[in-house]
């Protein structure tokens, strides 16, 4: 398995530089494979979404298409996969951001019967009560 940095994601995603753009779609459509697969933490993921919608100012939905794209390929292993998938339909549904989703999600999973938050908007999604 090969770890697989955020900018390594950002150029295949958005395919806007003529130099890093080729190379990371020959690192994940030609050199990773499903029995030597690319490893995305969730750090990454988070990262990765923060620069699309920050840097790229890409619309929800494009984020959460590119996100449920990763989730589907056989060649990459997804940290916290069901987190991942849990924030991406957050993220498609407008109810909060991924990166509140995420802290929810992986809340719950670790047993957490809420997240306390300062963030009122974030305090108005599933997982999370106002402090």
């Amino acid at each position: 398995m090969i770890g697989l940095d955020t900018n390594i994601l950002v150029r295949y995603l958005a395919q806007d530089d003529p130099l890093q753009s080729p190379k990371a779609n020959e690192i994940i459509e030609q050199r990773l494979t499903e029995e030597d697969p690319g490893f995305v933490s969730i750090v990454a993921m988070v990262q990765t979404v923060w620069v699309l919608e920050r840097a790229y100012r890409l619309p929800a939905h494009e984020i959460a298409a590119a996100l449920e794209r990763m989730l589907q390929t056989d060649v990459l292993v997804i940290e916290n996969e069901q987190e991942v998938f849990t924030a991406m339909i957050a993220l498609k549904q407008g109810q909060v951001s991924f990166a509140d989703s995420v802290i929810a999600a992986l809340g719950v999973r670790a047993g957490c019967s809420y997240t306390l938050t300062f963030d009122r908007t974030a305090a108005r999604s599933r997982g999370f009560e106002l402090a």
